[in-house]
This record gives C-alpha cells, sequence and structure tokens, in this order.
C-alpha cells in the first residue's frame, strides 16, 4: 500500500511545520501534498516555503499566499511579502489551484477552499450566516465536486470521487452521496470555534495540536482496492512559536498568540 500525506495552512509555524514533518518521515511516508495558506499568521515565512520546498511533491496555492505573491504595491507592503523577498514571492505566485490522482480506484481531487476560489468557504460544522463570510459560503458539499473554470475543467472531466480541501483549519472527515470529503485542518493554526466559553480550559490543549492526513491505497490505480484516509494530530512546542512571535516586530501577534494557545480565531 502506498501513503501519501497531506498538509494545509502551516501560515509560516515553523515549529509546527517541523513536528509535523518529523512524525511523517517516522512513519516511513516520503510523498507529501500542501493544501496551501503556507504564509501569514506566524512570523517565519520564509522559512517555512524553504522547508516546503524541499520536502511537498506538490504544493497548492492558498487564498494567503495569492494575497502575499501578489504584484501589487498593496501586497508588497504586507510585513509577510517584506519577510520572503521577490525569489519566493515568485515561487509561491506559480502554485497550482488544484491537483487530482487516482487511488484504489477512486479519483481525488485536493484543492485550498473549493472549485470556485480560493477563498470560497465551505463548512460541515460551523455556519457563516450573518458573518462577514456569508457572500462566499457554499450551501452543500456537492459544489466540492463540481467541475469548474476555476480549477480547469469542463462538464466532460470525471467527476473526483474523493475531495480534500483546507482553508478553515478545522479537520473533518465525512461521506455525503457516495462521496468522501475530507479537511486536515491546520498545521500551523488549528481552530476549534466552539472553545467560546473558559477558552484556556486544559482540555483545550487537544484543540491547539498541528494536524493533517495520510491517505492509504494504492497510488495511481483505477482499479478498486483497499483505502484510508486517517487523521492524526500531533503535540508541537508551543511556547517556541510564541517566543518567535514575541521576539518579532510582526504587526498584530497578539492575536496570533492567544489564537495558538486557544485554538479560537477571534
Amino acid at each position: 500500500m502506498d501513503r501519501i500525506a497531506i498538509i494545509s495552512d502551516v501560515h509560516a509555524n515553523i515549529t509546527a511545520l517541523n513536528a509535523v514533518l518529523d512524525d511523517i518521515y517516522s512513519r516511513g511516508i516520503s510523498r507529501i501534498i500542501c493544501l496551501g495558506d503556507s504564509v501569514t499568521k506566524c512570523c517565519n515565512p520564509d522559512l517555512v516555503i524553504d522547508k516546503l520546498r524541499e520536502s511537498c511533491e506538490i504544493i497548492l496555492k492558498g487564498n494567503c499566499d495569492e494575497t502575499i505573491a501578489s504584484s501589487s504595491i498593496k501586497a508588497r507592503a504586507f510585513w509577510s511579502r517584506l519577510k520572503i523577498g521577490q525569489e519566493r514571492a515568485d515561487f509561491l505566485n506559480n502554485f497550482p489551484v488544484s491537483t487530482e490522482f487516482y487511488m484504489s480506484g477512486r479519483l481525488i481531487r485536493l484543492m485550498h477552499a473549493s472549485p470556485y476560489s480560493l477563498s470560497s468557504i465551505y463548512n460541515p460544522m460551523f455556519s457563516n450566516k450573518g458573518t462577514t463570510r456569508e457572500g462566499i459560503e457554499l450551501d452543500s458539499p456537492t459544489k466540492l465536486f463540481d467541475n469548474t473554470d476555476f480549477i480547469g475543467k469542463s462538464p466532460n472531466d470525471p467527476i473526483p470521487d474523493v475531495v480534500g480541501y483546507g482553508h478553515i483549519h478545522t479537520p473533518n472527515i465525512f461521506r455525503f452521496k457516495n462521496k468522501l470529503v475530507f479537511n486536515p485542518g491546520s498545521v500551523g493554526l488549528p481552530v476549534e470555534m466552539l472553545n467560546d466559553d473558559n477558552l484556556y480550559n486544559q482540555s483545550n490543549r487537544f484543540s491547539t495540536l498541528a494536524s493533517y492526513v495520510i491517505l492509504e491505497g494504492i497510488y495511481n490505480s483505477k482499479d478498486l482496492a483497499s483505502f484510508s484516509v486517517n487523521l492524526v494530530r500531533v503535540p508541537y512546542d508551543l511556547e517556541k512559536e510564541i517566543a518567535y512571535l514575541n521576539a518579532s516586530d510582526m504587526p498584530g501577534k497578539e492575536r496570533i498568540i492567544n489564537s495558538l494557545k486557544t485554538a479560537n480565531p477571534n
């Protein structure tokens, strides 16, 4: 059986990335795919880009990557954009927005958020109605399987059997109408939005762990065979990452530190 590690939303957290890569390698897995948003939030985007470049077979573009890699004047003023420099920005800008392959008879399609954009949201656990994100919320998981111009697909292309996406930072795996959907969650900034009460409760330590997914099956095979999707949670040295942030001059670092400690985005 072949195994592929799917990571997402590292968000410049080099400490969490190193811990996740160590866990992946300890399992003898060498094929790694990243679903995007490698930069912003934490303060080591340059180190994260370099590490992903040497570790990943495929890196997809996320909405934060697109913003930081943009050639517009506004993007050039971002702290993270200045930190990574031109060469890394060009590297980010050339990432594809989706990839797909067969595994154990299933067509698997991976993307950052959806086949409609890098920011469209589908969250099976939390509604965005009544928030600023309501206009980009997908109302059904069916739309995750659509063939769209954004990902370079036509109505005549095959419909995937399995979709993997990132963006929402909360891991989940579920079946829907004979299809499978999974989200590996976030390596660098995990989110559990129901942790609103008593954010510093000791049990929240299970929510702040980095996460990723392992796909196991027969790679590049269209023949039906055993297949699994396994969610992995990995502890990392949170205080070390917070020390990096405190030592930096990154704007807004206090909010990021709070999110790292509580797995709450607010």
